[in-house]
């Protein structure tokens, strides 16, 4: 897509400021009539200091403009519709006379005031509704808490007592950015007289990965639940439970299998489900869909043969079909899955990343958030028969917020050096030309079993972009929507195929003549973040590098990670030993920018750590590196403030190394 060059460098992608000031969409919520849509969206609060999300009505006719519902300062989720319309969401707003914390509140269709209607002490998720009006949602219970009055009564004492500490006797006991315990999730059913526990404590078995659904008549809730396996592992298996007595009765439990986002059919006899087959370091496994009777019986694939990975299934109305989302080279297309034979048909044929699909109650419409490199997640309306996509009024235009991105967007293709064909979304800027080359960023991905395919809020093209850079964001070996075996390529061996397809698109992409070879920086996040520290150790090809939540000491990083039991089936301790990017710092001649949340437990903060002190101790008396230190971010830097700052600091950096200009320490470092 090409966007008027001519247009002044201004607006909120050359402006950080009017940049964190867009609306963030995520999530959407479709009422059981089909009249009412619903999205979240984020924006920064009056201080400016933090994002406060609120819930915003679309109309499904693409006609009205948004119209914001809910104006919290601590801001609303949603959560879903009851049978009647009424919209449900979460909340810490405080509510007279209450304790604080995160409750369920309902706001009413006809218009007024919401209310609560359950603040149990661990706050509420999960939130799922049978078309009978039953809800059901998980809350975090302390182990010997009988009830939701103990349970805050033993919270109570804590506090008391100052006590903070957590005794564990399983793992894990960490999760992205935040501590397992000292509640575990339970189930409970939204009873007229309040909460009731469904499950008691089941320990693990609910963990932060859980998904769950009720049937249309609420008898019986359907669950993904962990059980354990030796040397600190766990699967996760299907279970039903019943709704009035807590009764529970496996589904799907296959060591082989795992399996994810559950949803029961229409009819309430059938479960579709997304099941995993397990890797391990010799092989990346598989992902299909897969659908299981209610009442019992083996789970019956779908989509094993379709060479995609699918995602958050949706039934038609009918019964007769799921619709999906699948990575599908560099796009996330939204398909239809026939329910009985499984043959696959492609809905929308554009460049969008389709998420939070909806099916219409008549079967005419699905509704769902799209997304693309150079578009900002928007709510559209496809039509089931044909594709066609609309988009609907949102939040941007409502607040006149829309993205305004200057450049062009296209494409790079190259071929590997064992023959399998090669691609990347690059974004130029609008004065790029051979008399003008610009210098070019290379971005890899996370993940590493990903795909960029979609606009990011955390890693966004276009700033670079409005100061005269290009990026390049290639999907190496290990990334999704290419088939199976374009993952094996890399697995179990990231320094092998993923560094010279990186290495290979680069050299395709610096080709072309309004880029400038002689000024290119790498860049990357995560798995991003190891493969630019591994670059680091094996080209000085790049005039910078900006290693972000990266991971350095491959076995030191697996063995700590919140989940190292999944890691360890990503690698032997042989293979991380070939593929640690540590062995190299020696070799390390490129300026490096180290960037690291204190509270990231994907990768712990040790891997920064390490790598820091590898560049300084290898660089003698003076270095080129840096090191932006967040003590209070996680994997993702999320703060509006510090989000800020570190395009503001990763700016100065290249514009140092790259563009070479005179380093200039930005001004909220101090």
């Amino acid at each position: 897509m090409i966007f008027d060059a001519d247009e002044p460098a201004a607006g909120p992608l050359a402006d950080l400021d009017g940049y964190l000031a867009m609306p963030q969409v995520a999530g959407l919520w479709l009422a059981p009539d089909g009249r009412a849509l619903v999205v979240g969206a984020a924006t920064p609060d009056h201080t400016g200091t933090r994002h406060a999300k609120a819930l915003w009505e679309i109309d499904p006719d693409g006609v009205r403009q948004a119209r914001r519902l809910t104006r919290g300062a601590e801001g609303e989720t949603g959560a879903g519709f009851t049978p009647t319309g009424d919209l449900l969401f979460t909340s810490t707003r405080p509510e007279p006379g209450a304790d604080d914390g995160q409750a369920l509140w309902v706001l009413p269709r006809s218009g007024g005031e919401p209310w609560v209607v359950a603040r149990p002490p661990g706050g509420v998720r999960g939130v799922a509704v049978g078309a009978d009006g039953t809800v059901v949602f998980g809350s975090g219970m302390l182990p010997s808490a009988t009830d939701l009055g103990a349970d805050q009564a033993l919270r109570a004492r804590r506090e008391d007592a100052g006590v903070s500490a957590i005794l564990h006797d399983e793992f894990p006991i960490r999760h992205w950015d935040r501590h397992l315990g000292p509640d575990r999730p339970r189930l409970f059913v939204l009873d007229p007289g309040g909460p009731r526990d469904l499950t008691g404590h089941v320990g693990r078995a609910l963990g932060e990965d859980s998904a769950w659904d009720v049937t249309p008549d609420g008898s019986t809730v359907v669950t993904t639940w962990a059980v354990t396996e030796p040397c600190g592992s766990q699967r996760y298996t299907l279970v039903a439970v019943d709704s009035a007595t807590g009764a529970r009765r496996v589904v799907a439990d296959d060591p082989g299998h795992e399996y994810d986002a559950p949803r029961v059919s229409p009819d309430g006899t059938r479960v579709a489900v997304v099941v995993h087959r397990r890797k391990d370091p010799h092989d990346p496994g598989d992902r299909w869909l897969g659908v299981v009777d209610l009442a019992g019986g083996a789970v019956t694939p779908l989509t094993a043969d379709w060479d995609r990975w699918p995602h958050a299934p949706q039934w038609t109305p009918d019964g007769t079909a799921l619709v999906c989302a699948a990575d599908h080279f560099g796009r996330s297309p939204l398909w239809r899955v026939d329910a009985t034979t499984g043959e696959v048909t492609r809905l929308t044929d554009d460049d969008g990343a389709y998420t939070d699909p909806r099916v219409s109650p008549d079967g005419r419409w699905v509704y769902a958030l799209r997304s693309a490199i150079d578009s900002p997640p928007a709510p559209v309306r496809v039509d089931l028969a044909d594709g066609t996509t609309t988009p609907l009024p949102g939040p941007a235009e409502a607040l006149g917020a829309t993205a305004a991105v200057r450049g062009t967007l296209t494409e790079v293709t190259a071929t590997a050096a064992d023959g399998t064909p090669l691609r990347a979304w690059l974004t130029l800027p609008p004065d790029a030309s051979p008399d003008s080359p610009a210098p070019l960023l290379l971005w890899v991905h996370g993940g590493p079993v990903l795909s960029r395919n979609n606009w990011s809020w955390r890693w966004n093209p276009w700033i670079p972009v409005a100061r005269g850079y290009a990026v390049l964001m290639p999907d190496p070996a290990l990334s999704t929507g290419y088939g199976i075996d374009f993952i094996r390529r890399g697995w179990g061996a990231w320094g092998t195929s993923p560094y010279t397809d990186l290495m290979a698109i680069t050299d395709a992409a610096l080709a072309r003549p309004d880029l400038d070879p002689a000024r290119t920086a790498a860049m990357g996040g995560s798995f991003g973040g190891y493969m630019v520290n591994w670059i680091a150790g094996h080209t000085d090809r790049f005039r910078a590098i900006v290693s972000h939540a990266s991971v350095w000491d491959l076995d030191q990083s697996t063995d700590t990670a919140d989940i190292a039991h999944d890691f360890r089936r990503e690698m032997t301790p042989a293979m991380a030993e070939a593929n640690s990017p540590h062995h190299f710092a020696a070799a390390v001649r490129t300026p490096v920018l180290v960037i690291h949340g204190d509270r990231d437990y994907r990768v712990p903060i040790n891997e920064a750590l390490r790598l820091w002190w590898d560049l300084c101790s290898h660089a003698g008396e003076s270095h080129p590196h840096r090191f932006l230190y967040f003590p209070d971010e996680n994997h993702f830097v999320q703060a509006p403030g510090n989000v800020k700052l570190w395009y503001a600091t990763v700016l100065a950096f290249l514009a140092q190394h790259v563009l070479g200009e005179e380093w200039h320490r930005p001004d909220l470092l101090g």
